[in-house]
């Protein structure tokens, strides 16, 4: 099990540094985080935009761009263009979203000629890093990118985060899928997905993981609360990762954990050629430092 999210850090330190290309590094955290994540040894940072705002930005909070490229490119639709094409070509290892729009940057993603498509679904992975669950790290997926998804998304984000986990060490992640119920409810269908999802894993159509579900939140994670509702499972109280059913449950819980209980997040979607690092503009430069590292993990294991 893993307590806290520093061991990112220390993978990135053993492997090689990553080159990040940044679309538009205007905000104050995504530029901190990249010079912080350059500083530290994880990535090369290729920032892309307008220099004279980025150095601008960097002289006002005293960030240190040496080392640091910096590509010029005259608006931000061009840069976000040029960061994917970047990553899609090799000069760059895993790309990240700085002042821009989500839906400006996905449309690049998307692009059938020089995007980061593969075929799978996109979904977006967070791990949080909670002091209350005795500093235990727990993903949440997909709480970013698929708004309602059905059986077959649920099983494509279930592929998605189990390759990811893998990647950082976890051989075997133990998945909660959620509903409002631990029993099955014909009339609540992420209990009925999740019965299925828990069916497809004892069965062989999804591996690399222990499955189970339907599970509420509190049997998911706390093993005295599965004992007292007598859920036998070993995915009970020691969940790595929550499936949730629907991106505002994802949401949700994921700014409860890190707005009101102290903890530490990382971000990143997959499903991508390559990891891209999307945070909120609301995210701390250390949630986005943390969200680096993770993208630079899994980049490394391509």
């Amino acid at each position: 099990m893993m307590h806290n999210l520093d061991f990112l850090i220390d993978m990135c330190k053993k492997g090689r540094r990553m080159n990040l290309a940044v679309a538009c590094p205007y905000g104050d955290d995504v530029l901190g985080a990249v010079c912080e994540a350059h500083k530290l040894g994880l990535i090369n940072g290729l920032l892309i935009g307008n220099p004279k705002n980025i150095r601008a930005k960097a002289e006002e909070h005293g960030f240190d761009l040496a080392g640091l490229s910096l590509i010029e490119e005259k608006d931000d639709y061009s840069a976000t263009e040029k960061a994917v094409q970047m990553v899609s070509s090799g000069d760059a290892d895993l790309l990240m979203k700085g002042l821009i729009k989500t839906a400006t940057l996905l449309h690049a993603v998307l692009n059938k000629e020089w995007g980061l498509r593969t075929g799978s679904l996109l979904s977006h992975l967070f791990l949080f890093e909670i002091p209350l669950l005795q500093k235990r790290v727990i993903g949440i997926s997909d709480g970013g990118m698929n708004m309602y998804p059905d059986l077959n998304a649920k099983v494509a984000i279930v592929e998605n985060a189990v390759k990811c986990y893998h990647k950082i060490g976890v051989s075997n992640p133990l998945i909660a899928a959620l509903g409002a119920v631990e029993v099955v409810n014909l009339d609540m269908p992420a209990t009925l997905h999740a019965a299925a999802l828990t069916q497809m894993n004892r069965r062989g159509q999804i591996t690399g993981c222990t499955l189970d579900g339907p599970f509420a939140l509190d049997n998911a994670v706390s093993i005295e609360a599965a004992q007292i509702k007598g859920i036998d499972s070993p995915v009970a109280g020691h969940a790595d990762m929550l499936l949730v059913p629907s991106i505002e449950a994802g949401n949700m819980i994921g700014k409860v954990l890190l707005y009101m209980t102290g903890g530490r997040g990382a971000g990143v979607i997959l499903g991508a050629k390559k990891p891209i690092v999307l945070t909120s503009r609301f995210d701390s430069m250390e949630t986005k430092l943390l969200s680096i590292a993770l993208g630079a993990v899994v980049a490394s294991k391509d």
